[in-house]
């Protein structure tokens, strides 16, 4: 079977997307992948989250933090975002999702908006609500480990211990 010609092949757009959630999640390509199609089909129906085809290209989730680079057809960049803003929990795990900028190659998102080595993080004990803790503390805030569950901190919340 012969290819396209380029003038008639679809044109692309590629959304630079950051994850965050708690350190303990474990959040992978499938599940994000099934919240994207959700979103857009709970957002745009049928037929405008086919028109959109959202794809997830390349994902990386770790330690709570995390990058996705997301197809979408050219000029379906703002339903796009609007789907992906819908997103609130992956897995059962509260996550916030950030679109960091769009492009038109894959190369060029990577290079502009992926892959920043954003913070760097480390377990610390500290003192929050008067008792010894364990938390992983980033750049200025922290997520601090309750009984069952995390609390975010900042700076000004939590002394090192």
């Amino acid at each position: 079977m012969k290819h396209l010609p380029k003038h008639l092949r679809p044109r692309w757009r590629y959304l630079a997307v950051t994850l965050e959630s708690w350190p303990d999640a474990s959040i992978d390509r499938r599940s994000f992948q099934r919240e994207l199609w959700y979103a857009g089909q709970n957002l745009l129906g049928d037929p405008g989250s086919a028109r959109a085809d959202l794809t997830v290209v390349r994902f990386d989730f770790e330690d709570g933090r995390g990058e996705a680079l997301v197809k979408v057809r050219r000029g379906e960049t703002d339903s796009a975002r609007a789907a992906i803003a819908c997103i609130d929990e992956i897995d059962g795990s509260p996550a916030g999702i950030r679109v960091c900028g769009i492009s038109g190659t894959i190369r060029a998102a990577e290079e502009n908006y992926l892959g920043r080595g954003g913070q760097d993080s480390e377990e610390r004990n500290v003192v929050f609500g008067n008792e010894d803790r364990v938390a992983v503390v980033y750049d200025g805030s922290a997520d601090v480990r309750l009984d069952e569950a995390f609390a975010g901190a900042t700076d000004l919340d939590y002394d090192l211990a």
